[in-house]
């Protein structure tokens, strides 16, 4: 078969050949054969080759029909190809566009080769075309799936999603216009607030009537896609075809958006001129809206869940006010119990000092006074107002409102300075015995709250002595805290401050109950129940405990125990500045805590102050980091309420395995913590200052490194 025979046999072409076989396979695959005459330009083409442009077989079909129905987007590059064939002789291999008579875009693959002539100068090219718009759509909606995907992933804005979707859809189909509008079923109307354009074609933007544009709005109504290949035809817009014309939708799809069985939004593509929808098509539009609103859904829920939270958050800020100042309302009710139990006392006392002071005026006001007596006189008075004041001074301080503020104080000099005020509550009839040792006990707690504590106690122990008894206060520091019934004998060191009284006693069943709230054996009217549970909290929240010893007629004995510290230039005293925070000096400390911002806070706030800090996320990986090389880290700082194990776990596993290495613990509020206590660790309450962390942990590591010789 001779060159020309190969490039343009077909069945039933006179210029084929008989080749049956190469014609069946030719037009099996959908090629086409063609034929160019380069002097003069005459195209030979089969039957196929025509159908594959869009042309009726069995009209001619010239070089120059060819030309005309390349997209013009391109036309320069299909010129540009066939020149490069010619001049280099090499392959004719291109795909472009094609616009059918019907006005369909369409893709066709043409491939083929020049052919030399007796002079050996290219005088004809031949080759083959295919019709490959299925496969290339196929491509691009792929393409354009993927972009969809990629373009909406990071937009919040529900507009902008459906404007993007609009656009791909509108650049992948090559319509007119697509866009995005939002339905009043009962108006029957349509609001478009942007829709993407052809050059040249104008924005829909605005509030437009259904029912202008022809007789659909019940199928949207349905639920079921309107498809219109030329308005002129179809009896539901026929009557409003040229409306539709001017606006560029002689051809459209409407496809509808339900929520709850209702119409709401329509997602719609218009073309200027008449136009065959394929199926693909349509389940390619069908399949961007179903993406969109998946995403336009997922937006509008983060939303709503973003003001949710934010909702939530002012309510829990609410709440969490309202409780801390219920919480500060009850310990400035338990203070004032024991300001009530002192009311008395002082009374007596201020009555006792008037008097001296009022005699010792009277004396001075008589004539013939000797200078010896009238020096005596004065004195008195003298000596008595220092008296008043420093009873005053001590009420004052004592009853002051103010936040727990844990600091580092010689509990023996505190007990001593109140216990005028100790001997003034209980009245003369009770003899105190003060048993204070002279070196220094220093502790770690409120200070306030550590004078309200003992004060209640006191009053506790003379309503028990009817006002009439003794009253052995004691004091000294312990390596721990006693088992007593379900509780387990808790290592410290720890300070105990003991009062014991010789009076009636605790009745069995309500030594379980004395430190509930509102709970008391007294007659109604002498007492709110409010004393020994500020006892209990102030213990347990100090990271320490209380106990009870009691013999019905015999007596009760209520230890305090609090946590003990060994730092003298740490001890202040209520003139005392706010300790400052301490340089790190290249100390690494190793920071567990879950929430992200708080690690990243604490860990960067101690690396300000010269520590290297490590920060890991839970108890779990702390573990991990010290099984590598725990020597390295002089304190471990960790938030006691963490998923898969608190701080607390995590801190006695610690002491078991590394003794030597002191862990700091850190909360805003745990339940464990308000059962248990702190269990002798140091504690940080949230929210705390760099210069508050510091200094506690720069304390704790000077303690520990006293008890263990460091």
């Amino acid at each position: 078969m001779s060159s020309r025979q190969e490039a343009d046999v077909e069945a039933g072409s006179p210029a084929f050949g008989n080749s049956v076989e190469l014609a069946l396979a030719l037009k099996a695959g959908g090629f086409g054969t063609w034929n160019l005459a380069l002097e003069n330009l005459q195209l030979a083409c089969s039957a196929t080759c025509k159908q594959n442009f869009g042309r009726d077989p069995a009209r001619p079909f010239t070089y120059a029909d060819l030309l005309a129905c390349i997209h013009p987007d391109d036309r320069e590059r299909m010129a540009r190809a066939v020149q490069a064939s010619i001049a280099e002789g090499g392959d004719y291999d291109i795909e472009y566009r094609i616009i059918t008579a019907t006005g369909e875009v369409r893709w066709v693959a043409v491939r083929g080769q020049p052919l030399l002539g007796p002079e050996g100068q290219v005088t004809r090219m031949a080759g083959v075309s295919q019709d490959i718009t299925e496969r290339k759509r196929q491509e691009l909606r792929r393409l354009a799936l993927a972009d969809l995907s990629e373009r909406i992933r990071d937009v919040s804005d529900p507009a902008q999603l459906a404007f993007i979707a609009s656009e791909i859809l509108a650049r992948t189909l090559e319509v007119s216009r697509a866009g995005y509008g939002w339905i009043d079923p009962v108006a029957e109307t349509i609001v478009i607030e942007r829709d993407w354009n052809h050059p040249g074609v104008d924005s829909l933007a605005g509030v437009l009537r259904f029912r202008d544009y022809g007789h659909y709005i019940e199928d949207l109504k349905l639920g079921q896609t309107v498809v219109v290949a030329d308005a002129y035809f179809d009896p539901r817009t026929a009557g409003s075809a040229d409306s539709l014309k001017a606006i560029s939708a002689q051809a459209f799809i409407n496809m509808p958006v339900h929520e709850e069985g209702g119409l709401v939004a329509l997602l719609y593509l218009n073309h200027a001129q008449a136009r065959a929808w394929p199926e693909a098509d349509i389940a390619f539009v069908r399949e961007v809206a179903a993406r969109t609103r998946t995403a336009e859904a997922r937006r509008r829920a983060e939303i709503n869940l973003r003001a949710l939270t934010e909702s939530l958050e002012q309510q829990v800020n609410a709440r969490t006010q309202a409780l801390m100042a219920t919480e500060e309302a009850l310990r400035q009710a338990q203070k004032m119990e024991a300001v009530g139990q002192l009311t008395g006392g002082v009374a007596h006392d201020f009555n006792n000092l008037l008097t001296v002071i009022r005699s010792s005026v009277d004396l001075l006001a008589r004539p013939g006074l000797s200078e010896e007596r009238r020096r005596r006189y004065v004195e008195a008075i003298s000596s008595t107002v220092a008296r008043a004041s420093k009873l005053t001074s001590q009420l004052l301080a004592f009853a002051r409102r103010q936040a727990l503020q844990p600091e580092i104080f010689d509990v023996g000099a505190s007990v001593t300075a109140i216990s005028d005020m100790l001997a003034t509550l209980v009245g003369s009839r009770v003899t105190i015995d003060m048993q204070i040792p002279s070196r220094r006990c220093l502790i770690h707690a409120d200070h306030s709250q550590f004078d309200t504590a003992l004060v209640n106690m006191a009053a506790n122990a003379r309503d028990a002595m009817s006002g009439q008894g003794t009253l052995t206060v004691a004091l000294k520091p312990v390596k721990s805290i006693p088992a007593l019934g379900a509780e387990a004998l808790r290592p410290g060191p720890f300070v105990a401050v003991t009062l014991t009284d010789t009076g009636s006693g605790i009745e069995p069943a309500d030594l379980e109950r004395i430190f509930e709230p509102f709970f008391t054996t007294k007659p109604f009217g002498h007492g709110t129940g409010l004393g020994l549970s500020q006892v209990f909290g102030f213990a347990r929240q100090s990271g320490g405990d209380v106990q009870v010893h009691s013999q019905v007629g015999q007596g009760t004995s209520m230890t305090l125990y609090l946590p003990q510290a060994h730092d003298a230039q740490a001890c202040t005293g209520p003139e005392d500045a706010e300790p400052q925070g301490v340089e790190g000096n290249g100390m690494s400390v190793l920071v567990v805590e879950d929430n992200p911002e708080v690690g990243v806070f604490a860990a960067e706030s101690l690396q300000e102050l010269g520590y290297q800090a490590v920060w890991v996320i839970s108890a779990e990986a702390a573990l991990r980091t010290l099984e590598s090389d725990w020597a390295r880290f002089g304190v471990v700082f960790a938030d006691v309420v963490m998923p898969g194990g608190s701080g607390l776990e995590l801190a006695d596993e610690i002491r078991q395995r590394y003794p030597e290495l002191p862990v700091v613990v850190t909360s805003g509020y745990s339940h464990i913590l308000e059962q248990h206590g702190s269990c002798g660790y140091p504690l940080m309450q949230k929210p705390y200052s760099v210069e508050q962390l510091s200094r506690v942990l720069h304390d704790t590591v000077s303690l520990h490194r006293m008890r263990f010789g460091g």
